[in-house]
């Protein structure tokens, strides 16, 4: 069993003050125009935009939180995406490329002030939900700050972003901002045992650690052989600083098994550098983190972490040779 999308989800665990936050500013009759939801990647904030926007458009019923239970009307046209009065915003198809855009542009956004500009269909509130907001580029960026300049009356716009830093300071300061936090560690285990029933509880503590409190994480790890690639960062970090001549190989042929095992293993070794940098940083590290970090300096693990980001990147976006790229990613860590 899969998790089903933010906007068909009625599930929303683990982030009960941030639910409470926007059900308050609501009540209290003093609700913002604009919402930014941060946090990590995974952890809940579009099913929450996506919540509360079900919520706007129910018209506030009473009850409790903001749930709507899944066979009312609101539920069932925001699911489909037929609420007149929702509009989504997010990178768009690209027909030209047959691939994702990379970035959300100025035509989308421009959707969102003749949207806001119309009367509610059913005489309520008008939502705008912008998904993945750090993916707006500048000229995008610029349209939609006019509009959280002057809003409407009657309009919410609620902004998801992984990577707030990546937003332009002036819309930052127009939002109010709810922050989510990774989930803890008995509701990532409720979220697993709901989503992969198959699994034992082995699997997903283990899945749960790597994840570091993200079920979208853990999600996507356990469908991209999470496990596995997992026991391979820890071969190869542990082969430093001089890991055999063929390693990469061997590296690369079980990675071969999976489409996505290689951006799992490369998700995965950039967090392992990632995590023992930052403890470092905090000067807090366990033995294994400070084996590892002993190789060379903290600010040449910072180097390599963005450069195997670029390696990653390249590979996956221009059809690389992952093999070739698995071997460079090694050679990196071993100093060549």
């Amino acid at each position: 069993m899969s998790a089903p999308s933010p906007r068909e989800n009625p599930l929303l665990l683990g982030q009960d003050a941030a639910e409470a936050m926007l059900a308050h500013a609501l009540q209290s009759g003093r609700m913002h125009h604009a919402w930014l939801i941060t946090g990590p990647q995974g952890v809940g904030k579009a099913t929450l935009a996506y919540r509360f926007a079900r919520y706007l458009l129910a018209g506030a019923p009473k009850g409790d939180g903001l749930t709507l239970p899944p066979e009312h009307p609101v539920f069932r046209r925001v699911a489909a995406n037929t609420h007149a009065d929702l509009l989504t915003i997010e990178r768009e198809w690209n027909e030209k490329t047959k691939k994702m855009r990379g970035e959300i542009v100025i035509d989308t956004v421009r959707e969102v002030s003749g949207f806001l500009r119309l009367t509610p269909a059913e005489g309520g509130w008008r939502v705008v939900v912008v998904d993945g907001a750090e993916d707006i580029n500048r000229n995008a960026a610029n349209a939609l700050l006019k509009v959280l300049e002057e809003p409407p009356p009657r309009a919410v716009i609620i902004l998801v972003c992984s990577a707030a830093g990546r937003l332009l300071p002036t819309i930052r300061s127009r939002c109010r901002r709810l922050r989510l936090g990774p989930l803890d560690a008995p509701t990532m285990q409720t979220l697993l045992t709901r989503y992969l029933p198959e699994a034992d509880a082995d699997q997903h503590t283990r899945l749960a650690g790597l994840a570091e409190g993200s079920i979208g994480r853990a999600l996507t790890l356990a469908a991209g052989d999470g496990i596995p690639a997992a026991e391979l960062v820890n071969r190869v970090l542990d082969s430093l600083p001089r890991p055999g001549v063929l390693l990469g190989d061997e590296v690369a042929d079980a990675l071969g098994r999976s489409e996505e095992a290689f951006s799992t293993f490369m998700d995965l070794l950039r967090a392992a550098i990632a995590a023992a940098v930052r403890e470092a940083g905090r000067g807090h590290i366990d033995p294994e983190q400070a084996k590892l970090l002993g190789v060379r300096s903290l600010a040449d693990w910072v180097d390599i972490w963005h450069a195997l980001g670029s390696l990653q990147a390249e590979t996956e976006g221009l059809y690389l040779d992952k093999r070739q790229a698995v071997s460079r990613a090694i050679m990196m860590l071993a100093g060549r």
